[in-house]
């Protein structure tokens, strides 16, 4: 006799007479079918068809401790997913127990006493269909893993682009550095400090991530400004001092017509970290608020390290000096509330001076406690 198409299929047979088993047994094994599991204990199936998730389960309705509904019901709960193959056996021909049966996940009903050429013909047709659906769950899984093996590429691809877009922009801004500084770690300096003042100002992560990196470029107009003029080691004239307040012009035109975010915000801290407070900054004399937050933390992140630094026309400034200048400048030139976030962080502050020090530099910078008092309380 030819084998079933389906003769390895997983069988369970549940019924409370030894009986009916052996028949169903006897009449599946005749017509080839070889993986084939018996139990008289309804309370057995739940477990039964976790360890082996059958391709087909043969019923009983009325059974001892569980019914047919019941067990189907328990297997709903489980599996609530999966398709049920459960073939019911009932002597209860009537209308309302077929309905009942199909309403707790039955595919089909073979009623007693059977034929079996019927048995066979209804365990074939439902384990067609068992097929087409676990063929329909691998397709599904290979879709799945195939779209997060993309994913995860396309993710990975994003980061390289990412880190690829920051690196140039971190070069790109050592670029306007090096005119006056040949270090560059003015830059480092300042835009960790933004950093932390943006956090310290309760601005979001993403945010002040983007200011870190934008920070970076905010003197980059600089490449336009010529050396007799950046260089000049003492006070610049008028005439001098009208071109090199260009540089943030300058540097703003770099990122025009970008609808990059990162891109933008450096736009932004290039035209506005010059804007003071009162009204009295280049180049547009924006006041207060007008001024972007991204330009007023640059703005004291920028003036404090360019204090503590040494230039061509100066020398750096003793701290206790540098920060008397802030707090003297605080709400004139610096926004009153993010100087007061800038005195809080003084400490990470000081240190990311001391971490990213010019290598010329002097030695590590630490407040006297008399300072911090002082700068906690200004004036």
């Amino acid at each position: 006799m030819k084998a079933p198409a389906f003769a390895d299929a997983r069988i369970l047979i549940v019924d409370d007479h030894k009986a009916n088993l052996d028949l169903l047994e006897a009449v599946l094994g005749a017509a080839g079918y070889t993986n084939l599991r018996t139990t008289a204990d309804p309370r057995t199936v739940e477990t039964m068809h976790r360890t082996c998730r059958f391709d087909l389960i043969l019923l009983d309705i009325r059974m001892p401790f569980l019914d047919g509904f019941q067990v189907m019901a328990r297997l709903a709960e489980v599996y609530p997913d999966d398709y049920l193959p459960i073939l019911v056996l009932t002597a209860q021909t009537d209308g309302a127990t077929q309905r009942r049966a199909l309403e707790h996940g039955a595919k089909d009903f073979v009623t007693k006493p059977f034929e079996a050429a019927d048995v066979l013909l209804r365990v074939r047709n439902m384990l067609e269909v068992r097929k087409l659906y676990n063929e329909r769950q691998s397709q599904n899984e290979i879709l799945e893993a195939k779209v997060q093996e993309r994913t995860l590429a396309l993710e990975e691809r994003n980061q390289q682009l990412t880190h690829a877009r920051i690196e140039v922009i971190r070069r790109l801004a050592r670029v306007g550095e090096y005119r006056d500084n040949e270090t560059g770690f003015h830059v480092l300096r300042m835009s960790r400090s933004c950093y932390r003042l943006a956090l310290a100002a309760g601005i979001g992560v993403a945010t002040a991530e983007r200011i870190l990196h934008a920070s970076q470029m905010h003197d980059l107009g600089k490449i336009g400004i010529p050396d007799r003029i950046l260089l000049k080691p003492g006070r610049l004239d008028p005439d001098e001092m009208v071109i090199m307040r260009t540089h943030s012009t300058i540097g703003a035109s770099v990122f025009d017509d970008t609808d990059d975010d990162l891109l933008l915000m450096a736009r932004s801290i290039a035209l506005t970290h010059h804007e003071k407070w009162d009204g009295s900054g280049y180049p547009n004399g924006l006041k207060g608020p007008e001024i972007p937050i991204e330009g007023r933390i640059s703005a004291i992140c920028d003036v404090f390290d360019a204090l503590m630094s040494e230039r061509p026309y100066k020398k750096s400034w003793p701290l206790d000096k540098a920060i008397a200048f802030m707090i003297e400048n605080t709400g004139s030139h610096f926004d009153p509330e993010l100087v007061a976030r800038f005195q809080e962080i003084l400490p990470e502050i000081l240190a990311i001076q001391t971490e990213f020090r010019d290598p010329t530099g002097d030695a590590e910078v630490s407040p006297a406690p008399v300072l911090l008092k002082a700068v906690a309380n200004p004036a």
